[in-house]
């Protein structure tokens, strides 16, 4: 058998750094999203991983809705009484990897645009970033075309913070 070069190799280590991961998400995350946080370590392999998966899912460690997996409560505490047993730099690996992609989800989810047509053809753009309370700003923009619309929304997403720095920096100016 053929082994990388990380700490983690046995099917038993990997289910334990998957639960390990999942009780740090808290939310429904895809399997692409769930391999790429499990990755943190260079033994994992990939046929391996996809077999865990689903023997957690099977032994309800984990629970799949809409392709999204999502740790239950017997595998919480499962998670929770084992995750001590992965090695220390994995734990590490695997803790920071968690909370960059969580710092993601969060700020996404602050961001929200979205685009409509009127009868006329025109598209209205609706750009907005809260502070996880209230609205902190939104800007409605007229444009004449979806891709300028979806431009606009991408370019948003991107830049939410620095345009709304810059725009109240400019208003105070």
């Amino acid at each position: 058998m053929n082994r990388g070069y990380g700490f983690i190799h046995e099917k038993l280590e990997i289910k334990i750094l998957i639960l390990f991961i999942l009780r740090r998400i808290m939310e429904p995350i895809s399997f692409d999203e769930l391999i790429k946080l499990a990755m943190c370590d260079g033994g994992i392999n990939y046929f391996d991983f996809v077999e865990c998966v689903a023997d957690l899912t099977e032994t309800e460690h984990l629970e799949n809705k809409d392709d999204k997996y999502s740790i239950t409560e017997k595998g919480a505490r499962n998670g929770e009484t084992t995750e001590n047993s992965l090695p220390y730099s994995v734990r590490m690996h695997a803790e920071n990897a968690t909370f960059a992609y969580r710092s993601r989800q969060d700020r996404n989810a602050m961001i929200n645009t979205s685009h409509t047509i009127d009868q006329d053809g025109n598209y209205t753009v609706v750009l907005s970033m809260t502070d996880g309370i209230s609205e902190v700003v939104s800007i409605e923009l007229f444009v004449v075309s979806e891709q300028q619309a979806m431009s606009l929304e991408k370019g948003f997403r991107k830049n939410a913070e620095n345009i709304y720095n810059r725009l109240v920096k400019m208003i105070l100016e």
